[in-house]
């Protein structure tokens, strides 16, 4: 890479060394493979997905949608909220159920770029730059009453390090809240299996007059996924 950001070419490839009898593109056609069976299994899973047949049928984004419906179920998290902060948005399928459900005042942030849709505010941007959460704020008529979190960091296949990193988003997610809840107000969020870490369980307890944990069905039975519920915002200290 040159000072002006241009890339120079360095030339042909260096002719690839034998290892073992094998050359080193025979390993990337294994790897291929390996990767168009996996994608292969994903697809058979999606069309065997009751929840993905019923996202169609519904004309929803995504079958997340069934996660936030179900937890509303059990939490009543909807009824009566009017003003509504979903972090992590993309590709919108809560957006959707909040809508549905009759939320007038719904915002929406993801670092993906999210497809319009007709009454909800969507920003493409970071929680952690002030100018997107403000841009994103500026669809709401005062402080919200429930902020929701679906996200989650891109696996990496080991189960600690997923874990650490989804509770970093989690954690990131509640000191949102915090800073943004109207008094009463609730919030939901992913986390991973054991649920909220003991550190955010306690900020939890302490912020909130009610703290569980939902597994909805839709969520598959695979998934070290669970969903942190708390309500009864005490207020900002």
């Amino acid at each position: 890479m040159t000072d002006d950001g241009k890339r120079r070419w360095k030339g042909p490839p260096k002719q690839e060394k034998q290892t073992s009898g094998r050359r080193m593109t025979e390993r990337k056609i294994i790897a291929y493979n390996a990767k168009d069976e996996s994608s292969k299994r994903w697809i058979e899973r999606q069309l065997s997905d009751p929840y993905v047949q019923r996202a169609k049928a519904d004309n929803f984004r995504a079958r997340a949608a069934y996660k936030l419906i179900e937890i509303d179920e059990k939490a009543n998290l909807l009824k009566g909220a009017t003003r509504v902060v979903d972090l992590g948005c993309a590709p919108g399928g809560w957006l959707q159920v909040c809508l549905r459900r009759g939320v007038k005042e719904i915002v929406g942030i993801d670092l993906l770029a999210v497809d319009p849709i007709p009454g909800a505010h969507i920003v493409q941007g970071d929680i952690n730059e002030p100018e997107d959460v403000e841009q994103m704020m500026q669809g709401l008529s005062g402080r919200p009453d429930l902020v929701l979190s679906d996200m989650a960091a891109n696996t990496t296949g080991h189960k600690q390090t997923d874990s650490l990193r989804t509770a970093a988003l989690a954690e990131m997610a509640l000191w949102f809240a915090g800073e943004h809840l109207v008094r009463g107000g609730s919030f939901c969020s992913k986390v991973f299996q054991g649920g909220a870490t003991p550190d955010m369980q306690k900020q939890l307890k302490a912020m909130f007059k009610t703290v569980k944990h939902v597994k909805p069905p839709a969520s598959r039975a695979g998934s070290p996924e669970l969903f942190v519920v708390a309500q009864g915002f005490r207020g900002k200290s």
